[in-house]
């Protein structure tokens, strides 16, 4: 697929994080729109997946170990056909089965419940094992919060992976230096965190997350990388897309107002308009 067109389904994906939010009248844009780049081109470009066949053994993994921004893999999972757009306006309402975490249980093309900060990556390193021990090619991604990778369980999950040679596992650790309360290199500074991992033996690349580009590039070579899992740490803006949200902390976990979420929502369809003149 050209980047065009993806930068155009990333941008649809945005919007779509603006409307559940704004629907709930709760939930986490900040981190959603940035990562909604990986997400999108993990979906469409990267991974062995298939909406007729969520279940499909043979299909690659995603584990949103950073589940407060379900949002993003909410709208990713609705472009490429997983569930309808339609549902998506029923984010955190009680009756949906769109839960403001990612539910394997009741969501099509979600592989792993997550939410409980730290958890995510030790499921996908136990996914990753399983298929080197069952002898399958699939391939598992798991994307990390910056600032949860303040959670000592991360460590103890890439300790194992990288002593195990997990070649097979790919973390993306979404850099975009805000956390709840704050920056993250104020808060519990885990900085530098390209020496943590190759401390645990992996293959490290260092990434403009929003570059597809270069996402493409560091996918590849992570593919290539054999005898040692990868961690890519992507290099991005919390809040990406919407100007009043980019880099600022307060956007988190706040929902935006019927004037901010016009506001937004006209920044988007002009961002998408001129996708459309290139």
């Amino acid at each position: 697929m050209e980047k065009l067109q993806l930068k155009k389904i990333a941008n649809e994906v945005r919007k779509s994080i603006i409307k559940e939010v704004h629907s709930a009248k709760s939930g986490h844009p900040g981190g959603s729109l940035s990562a909604a780049d990986m997400i999108t081109y993990l979906y469409f470009e990267e991974m062995n997946v298939n909406p007729a066949a969520p279940k499909d053994p043979k299909r690659d993994r995603f584990v949103l170990s950073k589940g407060h921004v379900a949002p993003a893999l909410y709208g990713v999972l609705a472009e490429k056909g997983f569930i309808p757009k339609e549902d998506l306006l029923s984010l955190r309402k009680t009756d949906s089965y769109l839960q403001g975490h990612p539910d394997m249980k009741h969501t099509p093309g979600v592989d792993m419940s997550a939410g409980s900060l730290g958890q995510g990556l030790s499921t996908a390193v136990g996914m990753a094992l399983a298929g080197k021990m069952d002898g399958e090619t699939y391939r598992v991604y798991a994307m990390v919060g910056d600032g949860e990778i303040e959670e000592g369980q991360i460590w103890e999950a890439a300790m194992f992976a990288g002593h195990r040679k997990l070649d097979n596992l790919v973390v993306i650790v979404d850099n975009n230096n805000l956390q709840i309360d704050g920056t993250v290199k104020d808060v519990c500074s885990p900085y530098p965190i390209d020496k943590k991992f190759e401390a645990f033996n992996f293959h490290v690349i260092t990434i403009d997350g929003h570059n597809f580009e270069e996402i493409e590039s560091a996918l590849k070579e992570a593919r290539n990388t054999k005898e040692m899992p990868t961690a890519i740490i992507m290099n991005t803006v919390k809040g990406k897309g919407v100007s009043f949200m980019e880099n600022a902390v307060n956007w988190h976990g706040a929902a935006p107002n019927d004037e901010q979420y016009t506001v937004a929502m006209e920044e988007l369809e002009k961002a998408g308009e001129a996708l459309c003149q290139k």
